[in-house]
């Protein structure tokens, strides 16, 4: 519980309804996490740019992994899988008076995530990079598209990208949660 309200971000793994991934970093001041009991995490969520594929992945399905690094002190992860609900501000409030809403940290919180955890194990520190914390005053809640990002990548002229049919593409079956001697076929010794 320690560990995870002193992050000061978290990557949010989703997927829509048909299983198309999306990862987020969502960031913020320590504490921004919120452990709301044992087995129930909250994070906030502000006004961002108005792509909202977390959100809306998780309104189809409500299956999410959450990462958390600890780059600067203990070089240690934690991963966190879990049912996630998105709660309205005023709703989370009223449901969970013990925690202020006002992280003190510019805009107001619109709405909450909410995940029950189902699972949380450790991440492998043997390949975590040291990093040294910086200190900077951040321009929290901007609308400025520059700070923002913008066309950071260019993007905005190349053509849209049509992905192919849904049958056509092979997934790879995922090594971390496999059962029997699956893991063992796909992870050479």
């Amino acid at each position: 519980m320690a560990f995870v309200q002193r992050m000061e971000m978290v990557f949010v793994a989703s997927a829509d309804g048909r299983g198309e991934c999306d990862a987020s970093l969502r960031a913020g001041p320590p504490g921004f996490i919120r452990v709301l009991d044992a087995r129930t995490l909250a994070y906030p969520e502000y006004r961002g740019n108005g792509v909202h594929a977390s959100l809306g992945n998780i309104a189809e399905n409500c299956h999410v992994g959450l990462l958390m690094v600890d780059f600067v002190q203990d070089l240690i992860g934690l991963h966190v899988n879990g049912a996630a609900r998105i709660v309205e501000g005023a709703d989370f409030t009223v449901a969970f008076p013990q925690v202020p809403a006002d992280l003190g940290q510019g805009p107001r919180v619109e709405r909450w995530v909410v995940v029950d955890v189902e699972e949380a194990y450790v991440h492998c520190r043997k390949h975590i990079p040291r990093m040294a914390r910086v200190h900077e005053k951040r321009e929290w809640g901007t609308d400025d598209p520059g700070r923002k990002g913008g066309d950071y990548f260019g993007a905005k002229q190349t053509p849209r990208w049509r992905p192919r049919p849904h049958a056509a593409r092979r997934r790879f079956p995922s090594t971390t949660h496999l059962g029997g001697g699956s893991s063992r076929t796909l992870r050479p010794r």
